[in-house]
């Protein structure tokens, strides 16, 4: 890999990066997904534009996990060292607010399900940009969150969907 890349590579590190230097941010993108960046340029706006002025530590969770679930590290102690504190006083600090780190993990997923199912990506892509191994770990979720199947949520229905309810209340 080294060879590859011309340079050293670091395992375990604390972040996913490639740093390119000079005019290579002017090359395009062999087999890029337009459809994929459009996405999820679309969700990016959408969801700092329901944040701005939101200074609540929820949001500042939500900002520390949201990079990590696609790799399924989005952990209470992984989030507590990202943002300088215990898991311990995560876990109080959350409280104040009358939430758990599962809560709010369990709420954040739910959401960006409903938002992904909207779009045509498959169920297993989904799972995985949840932080899920198995599509049928996503399946399971999704079906305790709104009480159907993702499949029957993409079905266009009569009634309107389930809402989202979580009683989750450990750390």
């Amino acid at each position: 890999m080294t060879a590859f890349m011309g340079c050293d590579i670091t395992f375990g590190a604390d972040a996913d990066e490639v740093i390119f230097f000079g005019p290579a941010h002017q090359l395009p993108v062999l087999g890029a997904d337009s459809h994929l960046n459009r996405l999820l340029v679309k969700y990016c706006e959408e969801a700092r534009s329901h944040r701005a002025g939101s200074n609540t530590f929820r949001v500042k969770v939500e900002n520390a996990i949201a990079p990590l679930l696609p790799h399924g590290k989005a952990r209470a102690p992984e989030i507590g060292r990202r943002l300088g504190m215990s898991q311990r006083t995560l876990g109080r600090r959350l409280a104040a607010e009358g939430l758990t780190f599962a809560v709010v993990l369990d709420r954040m997923r739910a959401d960006l399900a409903r938002r992904y199912l909207q779009e045509d990506l498959p169920i297993s892509q989904i799972g995985w940009l949840l932080g899920y191994r198995e599509a049928s770990s996503f399946n399971h979720a999704y079906k305790r969150w709104t009480g159907e199947t993702p499949r029957e949520a993409r079905v266009p229905q009569k009634k309107p969907a389930a809402p989202i309810v979580s009683n989750r209340r450990s750390l």
